[in-house]
């Protein structure tokens, strides 16, 4: 090596001291707890987190790469105190070290409460919260799946109150959970698997109260989202009726207590049945009503309505009416005609001129010859109208029906002519019309079809 690039012995070089100190702190610090305050946090379009960390006497440089971040259930921020673990690490181009993040989360209540405003404000945002996107519970569920802690008091409390509600109600408990590490993940997998199988008609997610820490998983964004996307309608019974979770805000129903929930959500039985009985009882006088009603109406347009035999009788006076005022008109025609004959006979008479008289004559003869035809002519288009006339009034006869073998059947004793089977029944005595004479049968079936075998 030439003396221009060489370094004299013990002497090093920038990136020979850099890749020293580098190997230090990666060794003496490759998994630290560290916890400080956020400022200058910045996140570029890479996606990753650049933020220096600090407290009151010292600071240094931190990044949290894009893959971790997506990760939290936070977004950080300048002046927000946290706690995070990760590695010391040293950027030689700078000579800079710094800490690489790999777990991140906000220290105290006040970091907890501004996750949980940051998360409420996102998913807010985003809709999942909207009452138009809520399902509605079902009237009468007939199976319940209660997904909490299988010790302790909420249990006892929810069967407690469904069972004295609706005794033969399926609760089903599906144990989970409901606070700590991997809390939230275990109801996620819950609602998943209740949804999959498919035979509960609603969800309860319940707990028994406790702190903000205490409830933070029913705080988590990936349990909003379960329970947003659950096709079954899901009630959240969180802690105690202060308390309010991001659950809470994403269910479709909203209980103060675990026992409340029971309460809103399994109807009380007994007064289904009291319900029930009195909606039959009001239908039932509702359609006696209707029936009477419809009775007395049937009977005003029975009485309303004229017997086939007072239509047959009126038809046949106004047929004798018209054929003898045809008879009269015929005679009258004739008569006056006569008359006039006898005028001018007279007349001949009296003049007694041949010539004149036997032109009289011949016109006397067209004159006969005319009237002839003309009562011929009236004579034969009366009695056409007169046989048409009659020919409808035969068809309207009951007796002609009767002689092509048919009859008609009507109760007794009031001779109600029956149109329908249900006017009589098995048993009952009917009378039969035919054409030369009654029969007084009794029913043995009645059918609605055309014919009985």
């Amino acid at each position: 090596m030439s003396s221009a690039t060489s370094t004299p012995a013990g002497i090093l070089t920038v990136s020979q001291l850099t890749s020293g100190i580098k190997g230090i702190l990666e060794r003496e610090f490759d998994v630290v707890w560290v916890t400080g305050e956020i400022s200058n946090f910045a996140r570029p379009p890479s996606g990753h987190f650049y933020f220096t960390l600090k407290d009151s006497a010292a600071r240094i440089g931190a990044v949290m790469f894009k893959g971790r971040g997506r990760g939290l259930k936070f977004m950080p921020e300048d002046g927000m105190s946290v706690v995070g673990m990760g590695r010391v690490s040293v950027y030689e181009p700078r000579g800079v070290y710094q800490i690489i993040f790999e777990y991140l989360e906000p220290e105290g209540f006040g970091a907890l409460q501004k996750a949980f405003e940051q998360l409420k404000e996102k998913l807010f945002k985003e809709g999942l919260f909207d009452e138009a996107r809520k399902k509605n519970l079902p009237f009468l569920p007939r199976k319940v799946s209660v997904i909490t802690s299988p010790s302790g008091a909420v249990v006892h409390d929810i069967l407690k109150v469904a069972f004295r509600r609706f005794p033969n109600l399926h609760v089903e408990i599906v144990p989970v959970r409901v606070q700590g590490h991997g809390a939230a993940g275990d109801m996620v997998s819950a609602i998943s698997m209740v949804n999959q199988r498919g035979d509960s008609d609603v969800i309860i997610i319940a707990r028994g109260g406790g702190s903000l820490e205490d409830l933070f998983p029913f705080n988590s964004e990936e349990l909003a989202r379960a329970i947003h996307a659950s096709d079954i309608p899901v009630a959240s019974a969180v802690g105690h009726e202060t308390d309010f979770t991001i659950a809470d805000m994403a269910a479709d129903l909203r209980a103060p207590t675990p026992s409340a929930a029971a309460e809103m959500i399994v109807p009380v039985k007994d007064h289904l049945k009291q319900a029930l009985d009195q909606s039959y009882f009001d239908l039932k006088s509702v359609m006696l009503d209707r029936l009477d009603r419809d009775a007395r109406r049937l009977g005003e347009l029975g009485k309303r309505l004229s017997s086939p035999e007072k239509k047959v009788q009126d038809r046949r006076l106004r047929t004798d009416e018209t054929t003898r005022r045809l008879i009269r008109g015929a005679r009258l025609s004739i008569h006056g005609k006569k008359e006039r004959f006898l005028f001018l006979k007279k007349i001949l008479y009296a003049k007694n001129p041949l010539g004149y008289v036997e032109k009289l004559r011949l016109e006397i003869e067209r004159l006969t010859a005319g009237l002839s035809h003309a009562f011929e002519t009236i004579q034969a288009r009366k009695k056409s109208g007169f046989g048409e006339m009659s020919a409808r009034l035969g068809a309207l006869d009951p007796l002609g029906i009767l002689r092509r073998g048919y009859s008609i059947a009507r109760t007794v004793p009031d001779g109600e002519i029956i149109k329908d089977p249900s006017r009589t029944a098995p048993g009952r005595d009917i009378e039969v019309i035919v054409e030369k004479g009654v029969l007084v049968s009794r029913v043995l079936k009645t059918s609605k079809s055309e014919r009985i075998d």
